[in-house]
């Protein structure tokens, strides 16, 4: 499992999935805010399951041999 995402769309996922989050709490309070959690998660883990299908890779100093 290579890494796939790079450092700009890491920020971009975790402060998307922070928003989402923030959503369960306050404004709305809509459960679907908990989405923002697998978003946080996909940005750690560094690999995008999605971007795999696709053949999409923003990492530009991961080994993708």
């Amino acid at each position: 499992m290579n890494k796939n995402i790079g450092t700009v769309d890491k920020s971009i996922r975790i402060f998307i999935g922070l928003v989402l989050i923030a959503l369960v709490f306050v404004g709305p309070q809509t459960a679907l805010g908990w989405i923002g959690l697998p978003v946080i998660l996909i940005a750690l883990f560094g690999w995008c399951p999605l971007y795999k299908v696709v053949g999409i890779n923003t990492c530009k100093q991961c080994d993708n041999n």
